[in-house]
C-alpha cells in the first residue's frame, strides 16, 4: 500500500494521464555522452518524444514543472497572486500571467486542430507526455529533486499540457509579451489601478536577439556549407535550451537543442544540413483600433454596424483555500481587448483597442521543424518553411554540405501591405510607429488580406517576404532582412516584416564587418576564408565596435581634465574587448550605457550608400565634449560605489553563480556592438548574466558527414545536484569547445554512460 500521500497522488495521476492505449508498445535506448547530451534512439516517432520527455525531466525537472503549472494558470495558486517571474521575455505578476493563459489559450479549439495533425507529431507528444510521466513514476516522491520535492505543482502531465505549452512558445515574441495589457483590459467604470499604469513593452528591447551566419561555398575553406549559430536566449527559465540527439534509423537523424517540451531539435544538424534560428524584425500581430458604440463601451463599430463584445468569465484559483479571485475579459473580431493606458492605448468610453495574433493555434511549427531536421539541402527547408508558414517568429539559416547558404525571414506574419498601413492608420499609429502596427478597426477594409495558398487566411504569402539563397554569404543579427546581404541589399518590403533602408544596430555592423574582414584576410587570422577554427575565434572574439568607433577620441578628450586621469589610465589598458582578462572593460561599459543614449553622436550620417561603416566620425567638440566627460565621472563614481577598482578584470565583474563558485562569463551587451551578446542584471561585487549567448555551434561538412562544434553556455541541466550543472559553463568560460558526437563511433569514443532502456 503506497502511504505516502504525494507518491500517492502522483500515481492516481499517473493512471488518469496516461491511457494503456498510449502507453502500450513504447521504447527507447538513450545513452549520455559527455557534458550529459543523451543519444536517443528509437525505432518510431512516439518512442523518441518517450525519451525526450523523459531525459529532459531528469535534467530540468524542477524548471518545467513550475512551466506547466504556469500555462495552466496555476501560478497564483501555488507561488501566490501578488508574486511574479519572467513571462516570456518579460516580468509580470503570477495573477495577470494567470488570467492571460486562462483567457488566451483556447484548449478546446487546440484539442480540434491537433486531431488533424500528422502522424509525427501526434505521436512525439504522446511519447512525450508518457515520457515525463515515466520519470515521476521511477523516482517517486523522494525522487524528485530537492528543490520541487514534494511540491503539488509536481505532478503527471497530459496531452493538454502539451498543447498548452506549444501555444505558449508559438506567442513567445509577440502577445505573450503584452499579458498584463491583456489581462488587466476592462470598460472604464470596472478599472483597476494595476490597469491604469500599465505600458507595453518595446518589442525592440526585450532582450530576445541572436547571430545566425551562412556561409555557402565561395567563402568557405573547402567549398562546402558552414553555419555559425549564436542564439542570445535566457539563462533562466524554460526558454533555456537543452542539447539532445535524436535518431529514428532511415527516418530522422538530427542533433542540436530545443526549448523546455520540444520534442525534437528546433536548431542543430543532420547528415546534410545545418541551421540556426534568429529573432526576426518583422511583426506576428497587430492592434486594432475600435470605434465604441457611445451608449455602451463593451460594443464596437464596423463599417457602421454595432458588435458586441465577447465576454468570458475567468475565474483563478488561489493559495490557502482563498476564493478564486473573477475577472470578465473581453474579445473582438480582431482579438483580445488590451488596455496599457500610460502608452495611450487606454479604454474609454469611446475607444478601445484589440490584438490579433498571427500565431494563436499555429501547430504548424513541429511539423516544420520535424521537416527541417530530415532535409538533405537548403531547397527542402526553404520549401518546408515556405509551404507551412509553421516558423512562428525567427529567420531561418541554413547551409548544406553542397555549399548552399539560406536565409529566409518567413514566418506566420500578418498580411497587411505598406499600402493598407498608410490607409488604415490612425492618429496614434505613427507615434506607436516604431514599436507596433496599429490600424483602423472601424472599417473591415483594414483587416488583414486573405489570399489564395497560405495555410491559415489572413497570413502573408512566402511570395511577399523575404529569402535570400547564396553560394557567397547571408547573415542576420536581428535587424531586418533589408541588409542581409550587403552586396546586395534588398528592395523594401512591408514594413510589417522590419524597417528597411535605415540605420542597422552596432552588432549588425559589427558582424558584417567583422565577415568582411575575414574575407579580406584584414582581421588577424589565416587565409581568407571560413573554416572552424577562425570562425569559432570570430564568435569569441568579444570585440566592441562602440569602443572601435569612440575609444580613441574619448581618450583624447579625457586627456585635458586632470581630474579623469586615472579613468584615462584605466582606458588606456583596455584592449577594447570583453574577454575574461580585458582590464578597464566595465568602466567602458558602465560609460556607454549612458552615452549611447546622447543624441547627435556622430559627424557622418547613416547613408544609404555605406550602411555598413556610418554612422561614424565620433563628435568630441564643444557642449558634447562637456557631457562626455561629465557622462565619464559618472561611470567613475558609478563603478566607486559598487566598490570595483577602474582597471578590474571583466571575468572578476562578470560572473555566473553555480552554488559557490563563480565562473567567470565573457561577453557583453548588444548595443556595445559586441557580437558575443551577455545582458547581465547588476549584483553585489558586479554583474550575473541572464540573457545572452546560450548554444553557439559551428557546423561545416566534410566527406563523411557533419562536423560540429558547440557549447552550452549555462550548461544542460538546472539542478545543482547534477553532474551537468555547470561544466559547459566552465568551458564556454575558457572558450573550450566540444567537438559533438554524431555517428556511433564518434559517440563510442566521447565517454559515453550506461545505455537506459524504456520499455512499457
Amino acid at each position: 500500500m503506497l502511504r505516502n500521500p504525494a507518491l500517492l497522488a502522483i500515481a492516481v495521476t499517473c493512471l488518469m494521464a496516461t491511457s494503456p492505449a498510449e502507453a502500450r508498445g513504447l521504447s527507447v535506448s538513450i545513452v549520455r555522452t559527455a557534458h550529459g547530451i543523451p543519444h536517443i534512439r528509437a525505432t518510431n516517432w512516439q518512442g523518441i518524444g518517450y525519451g525526450v520527455g523523459y531525459a529532459y525531466g531528469q535534467d530540468n525537472l524542477c524548471l518545467i514543472a513550475e512551466e506547466f503549472a504556469t500555462i495552466a494558470g496555476e501560478r497564483s495558486l501555488h507561488f501566490g497572486a501578488k508574486a511574479g517571474a519572467v513571462l516570456g521575455f518579460e516580468p509580470v505578476d503570477n495573477l495577470s500571467s494567470d488570467l492571460f493563459f486562462r483567457s488566451a489559450i483556447n484548449l478546446p479549439a487546440l484539442r480540434k486542430s491537433w486531431r488533424k495533425a500528422g502522424k509525427p507529431e501526434r505521436q512525439l507528444f504522446t511519447g512525450y507526455v508518457a515520457g515525463h510521466n515515466r520519470l515521476l513514476r521511477d523516482l517517486g516522491a523522494a525522487g524528485v529533486p530537492v528543490a520541487c520535492r514534494g511540491k503539488p505543482w509536481v505532478r503527471p502531465i497530459t496531452l493538454d499540457d502539451l498543447l498548452r505549452l506549444n501555444e505558449k512558445q508559438m506567442l513567445l515574441a509577440g502577445s505573450l509579451n503584452f499579458a498584463p495589457a491583456v489581462a488587466n483590459a476592462a470598460p472604464p467604470l470596472q478599472q483597476t489601478a494595476v490597469a491604469a499604469s500599465i505600458a507595453l513593452p518595446d518589442p525592440h528591447d526585450t532582450g530576445i536577439g541572436s547571430n545566425g551566419w551562412a556561409f555557402g561555398a565561395e567563402t568557405t575553406a573547402n567549398g562546402r556549407g558552414l553555419v555559425v549559430g549564436n542564439p542570445h536566449f535566457p539563462w533562466f527559465g524554460p526558454a533555456r535550451f537543452w542539447q539532445m540527439h535524436v535518431t529514428i534509423p532511415g527516418i530522422i537523424d538530427a542533433m542540436g537543442v530545443g526549448i523546455a517540451g520540444t520534442p525534437l531539435p528546433t536548431l542543430g544538424f543532420n547528415q546534410h544540413i545545418a541551421w540556426t534560428h534568429t529573432v526576426t524584425a518583422a511583426r506576428h500581430f497587430t492592434l486594432h483600433a475600435l470605434q465604441l458604440d457611445p451608449q455602451d463601451p463593451t460594443a464596437y463599430l464596423v463599417d457602421g454596424k454595432r458588435h458586441a463584445m465577447l465576454r468570458r468569465t475567468i475565474s483563478v484559483p488561489m493559495a490557502d483555500g482563498a476564493a478564486p479571485i473573477t475577472r470578465t475579459l473581453y474579445s473582438s473580431r480582431f482579438g483580445q481587448l488590451l488596455a496599457a493606458p500610460a502608452t495611450g492605448l487606454g479604454w474609454s468610453g469611446t475607444s478601445a483597442y484589440a490584438l490579433k495574433e498571427a500565431n494563436a493555434g499555429n501547430q504548424r511549427g513541429i511539423g516544420t521543424w520535424i521537416k527541417i531536421a530530415r532535409a538533405r539541402s537548403t531547397a527542402d527547408i526553404r520549401m518546408a518553411v515556405e509551404s507551412s508558414l509553421g516558423i512562428p517568429w525567427v529567420n531561418t539559416i541554413a547551409a548544406d554540405a553542397q555549399g548552399n547558404a539560406l536565409l529566409a525571414d518567413v514566418t506566420a506574419v500578418p498580411n497587411v501591405s505598406a499600402a493598407k498601413v498608410a490607409a488604415c492608420a490612425t492618429p496614434l499609429s505613427q507615434r506607436l510607429a516604431l514599436r507596433l502596427t496599429l490600424l483602423d478597426g472601424s472599417r473591415s477594409a483594414c483587416d488583414w488580406e486573405t489570399v489564395r495558398g497560405t495555410p491559415v487566411a489572413g497570413l502573408m504569402p512566402a511570395r511577399d517576404q523575404a529569402v535570400f539563397e547564396s553560394r557567397d554569404y547571408l547573415a542576420n543579427s536581428n535587424d531586418s532582412y533589408w541588409l542581409t546581404t550587403p552586396k546586395a541589399p534588398a528592395k523594401a518590403l512591408s514594413p510589417i516584416l522590419g524597417a528597411a533602408e535605415t540605420e542597422r544596430t552596432l552588432r549588425t555592423r559589427s558582424g558584417l564587418i567583422e565577415i568582411g574582414r575575414r574575407l579580406a584576410g584584414t582581421d588577424g587570422l589565416p587565409g581568407t576564408r571560413l573554416d572552424h577554427a577562425n570562425a569559432k575565434a570570430m564568435a569569441f572574439a568579444n570585440k566592441s565596435l562602440a569602443a572601435e568607433l569612440t575609444l580613441a577620441p574619448l581618450l583624447a578628450l579625457c586627456a585635458t581634465d586632470a581630474t579623469l586621469a586615472p579613468a584615462c589610465a584605466a582606458l588606456v589598458g583596455w584592449d577594447g574587448r570583453f574577454n575574461n582578462d580585458s582590464r578597464g572593460a566595465y568602466l567602458f561599459h558602465a560609460y556607454w550605457e549612458k552615452t549611447q543614449q546622447l543624441p547627435g553622436l556622430w559627424a557622418t550620417p547613416f547613408s544609404l550608400a555605406d550602411p555598413v561603416n556610418t554612422p561614424r566620425d565620433f563628435i568630441t567638440s564643444g557642449e558634447q565634449g562637456v557631457k562626455l566627460r561629465a557622462l565619464l565621472a559618472e561611470a567613475v563614481a558609478r563603478l566607486a560605489k559598487e566598490g570595483i577598482a577602474l582597471d578590474a578584470r571583466w571575468g572578476d565583474v562578470q560572473t555566473a553563480p553555480r552554488g559557490a563558485e563563480r565562473i567567470a562569463i565573457h561577453g557583453a551587451d548588444g548595443p556595445l556592438g559586441v557580437l558575443n551578446v551577455q545582458r547581465s542584471i547588476p549584483v553585489p561585487g558586479g554583474l550575473m548574466p541572464v540573457h545572452g549567448s546560450s548554444y553557439v555551434q559551428v557546423v561545416g561538412f566534410d566527406d563523411a558527414g557533419p562536423v560540429a562544434d558547440a557549447v552550452l553556455s549555462y550548461s544542460q541541466s538546472t539542478d545543482p545536484a547534477s553532474p551537468w550543472y555547470a561544466d559547459q559553463t566552465r568551458a564556454y568560460s575558457a572558450k573550450r569547445w566540444h567537438r559533438l558526437p554524431f555517428t556511433a563511433a564518434q559517440i563510442a569514443a566521447d565517454s559515453p554512460g550506461p545505455v537506459l532502456e524504456l520499455k512499457e
